[in-house]
């Protein structure tokens, strides 16, 4: 930030500033990938990596800084099973690319990820990510440099998720059909875009030696961390995909409050069955919360830990911004820059990334008004989380304050 908005953020939001100011000069990364001794497993030292990073920088910023910090080879195997994904992504978004087209490049994506020398320039001019697929040969060449345990759970994630993509693209182009109709769908391909992208991972840190063999194996909380971030992401970007005509809410969700179009929902006088929506849409997302807490809870890497915890503590702080606020219906929305900071600096174990889950269920079923037909639910919702941190970390325990010391237990309670 400049100095001007420094200056601002000390006269309007002096707490903010505090916070910023403390991330800035606390929070130190931990680890330079750019460095000479780090060159043997960050590929630092080959242009064709440094390519792979810069497009790391530009395709996903708050990714790269985590992605970063994985310990050894895992920083730049995610680098690389990010960026094989987005490329994937990429083609399936792009409107501008005939369904004939696109069938086969999807379909065998998996192939063509280690074909070397393949790359495609026929992404339309103004998708944000074309250049990746432009240069896509510098990405195939380092997935075939990567170990084989690694490169066979990335090509098969890849495999996985194009043909489910590349089905939800076929039926969109040649039923004329925009909405996804009911929740079952709607989880069906969240599995597809993230779900698959949990699997993957959790294979990749048991591949690592950095995790347990059976992680692994736990598709069920891998598939539900993935999507949690996936629809929280869906939520807080309704405006912008409705503008775009990109269509991901449930007509099931948002049907049943007299909606025809989606488009509607930003209309004026819709604003309170708009809640009622939104509503509906967030308790859909908060039903992995618990899965995701149970997840972070088997993760013994400190690196893989903050990898997977920042994000899903960004999540559930992004689902109370979106809650009950009408702005989400005029544009974008963000948490703050210091909010971030600050769960950053919290999410560094299971039991403060639990107490940030309950303190931010508390805030949504504090804004929770009883008549939202979604109320009860909602409440419910918010008590499982309350109940899962109660159970695996009891309030009346408290931690020690010094390592070596054994917990307290408070008397008061």
């Amino acid at each position: 930030m400049g100095a001007t908005k420094w200056l601002a953020l000390l006269l309007f939001h002096p707490l903010e500033f505090r916070t910023l100011l403390q991330f800035y000069l606390y929070h130190e990364q931990k680890r330079d990938i750019k460095a000479l001794k780090e060159h043997p497993t960050s590929g630092w030292d080959r242009q064709s990596m440094r390519r792979c990073w810069d497009f790391l920088d530009m395709t996903s910023r708050s990714f790269s800084a985590v992605i970063k910090e994985l310990d050894g080879d895992l920083a730049r195997t995610i680098c690389l099973f990010y960026l094989v994904l987005r490329g994937l992504d990429t083609i399936e978004d792009d409107m501008t690319i005939p369904d004939k087209v696109k069938q086969p490049i999807l379909r065998k994506f998996h192939e063509l990820t280690v074909e070397h020398g393949w790359k495609f320039d026929g992404c339309g001019p103004n998708e944000k990510d074309r250049q990746l697929l432009v240069e896509y040969d510098t990405i195939v060449e380092e997935v075939n440099r990567l170990d084989p345990s690694f490169k066979e759970v990335i090509i098969d994630i890849c495999h996985k998720m194009e043909n489910g993509m590349a089905d939800f693209a076929h039926q969109a182009a040649t039923t004329g059909k925009i909405y996804i109709a009911t929740v079952a769908e709607y989880d069906l391909y969240c599995h597809y875009v993230a779900g698959l992208v949990g699997e993957g991972l959790s294979r990749i840190f048991t591949a690592s030696g950095k995790e347990a063999e059976w992680l692994g194996q736990q598709l069920e909380l891998s598939n539900s961390m993935g999507l949690l971030l996936q629809k929280t992401n869906i939520i807080r970007d309704y405006r912008e995909d409705t503008d775009d005509q990109r269509y991901f809410w449930p007509k099931e969700i948002w049907g049943k409050y007299g909606f025809n179009e989606m488009k509607e929902m930003y209309a004026p006088g819709a604003s309170e069955k708009a809640q009622w929506v939104q509503s509906g849409m967030i308790l859909d997302a908060l039903r992995h919360a618990t899965d995701a807490l149970e997840y972070l809870r088997f993760l013994k890497n400190q690196t893989i830990f903050n990898f997977c915890a920042i994000p899903a503590s960004m999540a559930i702080a992004t689902l109370e911004l979106c809650f009950m606020n009408p702005d989400m219906f005029e544009r974008n929305i963000k948490i703050r820059k210091a909010t971030a900071a600050q769960l950053i600096m919290r999410s560094t174990n299971p039991r403060d990334v639990g107490q940030i889950f309950c303190e931010y269920a508390r805030k949504i079923h504090a804004k929770a008004v009883p008549t939202d037909p979604n109320f009860m639910q909602i409440s419910v919702a918010c008590g499982k989380i309350e109940q899962w941190c109660e159970q695996n970390y009891p309030s009346f325990i408290q931690p020690p304050n010094t390592p070596g010391n054994p917990p307290t237990l408070d008397g008061y309670d």
